[in-house]
């Protein structure tokens, strides 16, 4: 049996890198798709952001924050407890707004329309 040398050495590094590099990112994707598929109509609390929030009942971010009154910024993380004591209202009555708003979305799901999906035309 033959010896490794370092360029064989190197390669099979570069390899197990590789690996380790793939078993980490399939296991972060599997994790967010499990989550997500266990976190559907989560009841609202104070700690969620509106993205959140409009993930986990699948509605358009833009529902949730028309019904708010505020416009929809880029990236927005702030919780709810933010979003109301910036608007001065209790956190109960925001999350009885966004429940409102999302009852109405679901019952009109063609006054929300949904993005088109990439590669499919409209």
């Amino acid at each position: 049996m033959k010896r490794f040398g370092w360029r064989q050495w190197a390669l099979l590094a570069a390899f197990v890198l590789v690996l380790l590099f793939t078993g980490l990112f399939a296991t972060r994707t599997a994790r967010r798709a499990l989550y997500w598929r266990v976190h559907h109509d989560e009841q609202i609390r104070p700690w969620m952001s509106l993205p959140y929030v409009a993930h986990s009942y699948r509605v358009p971010p833009r529902v949730l924050y028309e019904a708010l009154g505020i416009p929809h910024p880029l990236h927005d993380r702030r919780p709810l407890r933010e979003i109301a004591r910036e608007q001065k209202r209790p956190v109960s009555e925001v999350i009885a707004i966004l429940q409102t708003a999302i009852a109405q979305a679901r019952a009109h799901p063609a006054a929300s329309p949904r993005p088109p999906e990439p590669g499919r035309s409209p």
